[in-house]
C-alpha cells in the first residue's frame, strides 16, 4: 500500500496568535531546500482562501507550482462538518505534496471562530497527514509561563497522536528568556529573536470601532502595547499576568475585572496594565469610571460598543502580523535562525520523513482509496438494485476509484438510481437472465463441476443467481473481483468462489481478517468471520495468509498467536493448539516475525511485553493478531470496535485465487466503498 509518509515534511505551528510565523518560515526554508530540493508550502486551515496574506507571502518565497491547491479547508467548513473537512485536508495535502520533494506546513492564524480549539485541530491534522510538528511558543510572559505553555502544547499534541520535533520560543527585545530556560522540555528547544515590532497601535486599531477614553490618560495617539490580555479568566489567574506593556480586554458587563485590577494595584500586589478596553453594549457605572480616574490616572480606560472578538481582530490587524517580509527582513530572519537554532538536531532526517508511523483511520481510508484508484480495476457488484450499493457505486465512480458492473435488471437499476439522485452512468449494467454471457458461463461451470454431477441445465439455472454469475465474471477475467453480501449471506457469497475460483496454491482454507483502525495505528485481526473451530494446521494457514494481507495494505506483519496465556504460563488443549500453530508458522514461513501464545495485552502493550516476554520480537509490537477460534476472534474485534471506537474494515477474505469479499448485511455505504477499494487493491496485487 502506498503512503506519502516517506516525504520529508515539517508542520510549523504556533500555540497561539504568532506574528512571527513568516519570519520562522523564512528561517526554515533554506535548510529544507538545501537538503531536499524544491519545497512546497501548505496551509491546512485558512479563514478566507482568497485572502490569506501569510500563505500568499509564503508562496512568494518558494517556486510555487500553478494549478495546485496549497490550502486544505476553512474554519467554517470545520465547524459545519468536521469529518468531511479533515478528509478534504488529507486529500489536498496529498495532492499538493505529490508536486514537491519536501513540504513545509503552516499552522493557522487564530483569528476566527475556531480559535478556542484551533491548536487542537492543528495537532489532529498533523497526525492525519503524518507530518511532525515544530511548535512555536511566543514568549509573551516570563520563562516559567513560556515553559508551561510549551509543556501543555506538547501534551496536547501527544494526546492527539502528533509527533513533536521541537519548540521555537520567539523572543522580543524586552524579553529575558534564554535557551537555558527551556532545557527541561522533552524535545529540542530554541529561542529565536523577533525581527519585527510586535507592538500594536491602539488608536489605529480602535478608531474604526468608535473607541474612546472614558477615564485615565486621555490621549491614545502613539500609545502602543506589545501584548493583548483577554480577560476571559478569573481574577486569581488574571492579576499575576498584568504588566505595564499589556492591554487588558474585557467585556463591559464583567465589573469585577476593572475593580480587581484597581484593588490589586492599590494594595501594591500587582502592576497596572498599559491600557484597558471595556467592550460590548453594556454601560460602565459612573462610580467605576471615577474610581479608575482616581486610582489609575495614567492608564487609559477605553470604551467601545463592539464585541471583544471584534476588538481582538482589529488589534491583530494593526502592527501585530506583517503580511510581507522585505528582502532585508528575510536575510535577517535566515541569519538569526541559523545562529540560534541547531537545525541538524531539529530537522533530523530520520524524524521528519513521515513522523513516527502513526496511521489514523482517516489516513488509512485515504490511502485505501488512493491505491484502489491507482490499481484501476473492474469490480462486479451482484446486488445492483440495493440502495446502499447504488450510493456506494455513485461515490466510487464519481471519485474514479474503480470500474464497476452492477447485476440486475438495467431499467430497474437505472430508475432506482435516478430516483435517489445518483449518477451511475459510467457503470456497466447486466441482467444475467438476458445476457449472452449466461450460456458461456453455464458451459464453463458445467465443465468445472462435472465431477460433482452438474449438468448443463443445472448450470444454466445457477447462472440466474447473481452470485454465481458475478463469480464467473471474475473467473473469466471480465471482472477483477467481486463484492457481495449486503443482502445475501456470507455462505451465498463464498460458496460459488470456493467452487469456481478455489484457493491459492499452498492454501488449505479460506479465511478472513478485519482491518482494525485504532486512533493511531491499524491492526489485522483474523479469523473473525469464516472458520468456527480451525485445526492447528488451519490456524497456521490463517496466520500466513493474514500476514500477506497485512503487507498488501502497507502494514509490516508482526504476528501474535493469541491465547488466554502468554509464553509458558498456561497449559491445556487450547494453549497446545496455539503452540502447535505457532510452530507450523515458523516452519512454513521462517521469514515471518511470529510469537505465541500471547495474551492481548502482551501482544499490543509494550510495558506489559517488557514484563512478560522481554526478548520477543513481536510482543508489545504486534500488528497481526491471530485468534484460535471464530468465537474468540469475532467477540474480540467487536469489543475493540465498540469500546475503543475503532473503525473495523472487513471482513476481508483471503486465500482465494482471485479476490471475492463479503459484506455485512448491516454494512454502511462507507463500508461498501472501503470493501470495494480493498478488493481492487487485492486484484492489483495478482
Amino acid at each position: 500500500m502506498s503512503t506519502e509518509s516517506g516525504r520529508p515534511a515539517v508542520y510549523l505551528c504556533s500555540t497561539g496568535r504568532c506574528p512571527q510565523l513568516l519570519q520562522l518560515l523564512a528561517g526554515l526554508l533554506p535548510e529544507l531546500q538545501r537538503r531536499h530540493g524544491q519545497v512546497g508550502v501548505f496551509r491546512p486551515i485558512v479563514a478566507d482562501p482568497g485572502d490569506d496574506q501569510v500563505l500568499s507571502a509564503a508562496l512568494e518565497q518558494i517556486a510555487a507550482r500553478s494549478g495546485i491547491e496549497h490550502w486544505g479547508t476553512t474554519a467554517n467548513e470545520i465547524l459545519r462538518n468536521p469529518t468531511a473537512a479533515l478528509s478534504q485536508v488529507i486529500d489536498r495535502y496529498a495532492g499538493c505534496a505529490a508536486n514537491y520533494a519536501a513540504m513545509l506546513v503552516l499552522g493557522s492564524e487564530y483569528d476566527c471562530s475556531l480559535a478556542p480549539v484551533e491548536f487542537t485541530w492543528n495537532t489532529r491534522i498533523s497526525a492525519n497527514i503524518d507530518v511532525p510538528m515544530i511548535l512555536v511558543v511566543p514568549a509573551t510572559g516570563g520563562a516559567a509561563e513560556t515553559v508551561q505553555r510549551a509543556e501543555v502544547a506538547i501534551d496536547e499534541a501527544t494526546r492527539n497522536h502528533a509527533q513533536v520535533l521541537g519548540v521555537l520560543a520567539t523572543r522580543s527585545v524586552d524579553r529575558q528568556l534564554t535557551a537555558a530556560d527551556l532545557v527541561a522540555l522533552p524535545v529540542p528547544a530554541y529561542v529565536v529573536d523577533e525581527i519585527t515590532d510586535r507592538a500594536s497601535d491602539l488608536a489605529a486599531a480602535l478608531n474604526p470601532l468608535g473607541g474612546r477614553v472614558v477615564a485615565g490618560a486621555a490621549e491614545l495617539a502613539g500609545l502602543r502595547s506589545s501584548d493583548l490580555l483577554i480577560a476571559d479568566m478569573g481574577l486569581v489567574n488574571l492579576l499575576p499576568l498584568l504588566r505595564g506593556d499589556r492591554t487588558v480586554l474585557f467585556s463591559a458587563d464583567r465589573k469585577s475585572i476593572p475593580l480587581g485590577i484597581l484593588i490589586g494595584a492599590a494594595a501594591g500586589r500587582f502592576p497596572l496594565p498599559g491600557a484597558a478596553i471595556a467592550a460590548g453594549p453594556w454601560q460602565l457605572s459612573e462610580d467605576l469610571v471615577r474610581l479608575w480616574q482616581q486610582l489609575a490616572p495614567t492608564v487609559p480606560l477605553i470604551r467601545t460598543e463592539h464585541t471583544t472578538e471584534q476588538v481582538h481582530l482589529s488589534l491583530q490587524g494593526h502592527g501585530l502580523a506583517p503580511s510581507r517580509l522585505n528582502t532585508v527582513q528575510i536575510h535577517r530572519a535566515r541569519r538569526l535562525f541559523a545562529e540560534q537554532v541547531d537545525q541538524d538536531a531539529l530537522l533530523d532526517a530520520s524524524r521528519i520523513a513521515g513522523g513516527d508511523g502513526v496511521v489514523t483511520p482517516l489516513m488509512f481510508e485515504h490511502r485505501l482509496l488512493t491505491d484502489a484508484r491507482r490499481a484501476d480495476r473492474h469490480i462486479v457488484l451482484p446486488e445492483g438494485v440495493e440502495e446502499r450499493i447504488l450510493r456506494a457505486a455513485h461515490r466510487l465512480l464519481g471519485q474514479g476509484i474503480c470500474r464497476l458492473t452492477l447485476l440486475g435488471r438495467p431499467a430497474e437499476i437505472a430508475d432506482r438510481a435516478a430516483g435517489l439522485g445518483l449518477d451511475i452512468s459510467a457503470a456497466q449494467l447486466i441482467e444475467p437472465a438476458g445476457s449472452e454471457l449466461r450460456e458461456r458461463f453455464a458451459a464453463k461451470y458445467a465443465e468445472l463441476r462435472a465431477k460433482k454431477g452438474i449438468t448443463i441445465e443445472q448450470a444454466r439455472e445457477r447462472m440466474l443467481d447473481v452470485s454465481y454469475f458475478g463469480t464467473m465474471m471474475v473467473y473469466s477475467g471480465l471482472a477483477d473481483g467481486m463484492v457481495s453480501g449486503s443482502v445475501n449471506t456470507t455462505a451465498h457469497t463464498i460458496r460459488p468462489a470456493l467452487e469456481v475460483i478455489k484457493t491459492r496454491p499452498g492454501v488449505s482454507v479460506v479465511s478472513s481478517v478485519f482491518l482494525m483502525c485504532l486512533p493511531d495505528r491499524v491492526l489485522v485481526f483474523g479469523d473473525c468471520a469464516v472458520n468456527p473451530n480451525p485445526t492447528p494446521e488451519q490456524v497456521a494457514d490463517i496466520a500466513i495468509s493474514s500476514a500477506l494481507t497485512a503487507r498488501q495494505f502497507g502494514i509490516e506483519p508482526r504476528v501474535a498467536m493469541m491465547s488466554y496465556s502468554t509464553g509458558d504460563s498456561g497449559s491445556g488443549p487450547d494453549v497446545e493448539l496455539t503452540i502447535e500453530a505457532t510452530r507450523l508458522v515458523r516452519e512454513r514461513a521462517p521469514e515471518l516475525a511470529v510469537d505465541g501464545p500471547l495474551q492481548y495485552d502482551a501482544a499490543v502493550e509494550p510495558s506489559v511485553a517488557r514484563t512478560k516476554l522481554p526478548d520477543s520480537p513481536v510482543a508489545g509490537r504486534a500488528t497481526v493478531l491471530i485468534f484460535p477460534d471464530l468465537q474468540t476472534g469475532n467477540n474480540t474485534y467487536k469489543a475493540v470496535q465498540r469500546s475503543a471506537g475503532a473503525l473495523a474494515i472487513g471482513p476481508v477474505l483471503q486465500g482465494l485465487n482471485k479476490p471475492v469479499n463479503d459484506l455485512s448485511r448491516g454494512a454502511l455505504v462507507s463500508d461498501i466503498v472501503n470493501t470495494v477499494a480493498i478488493t481492487a487493491i487485492q486484484a492489483g496485487m495478482d
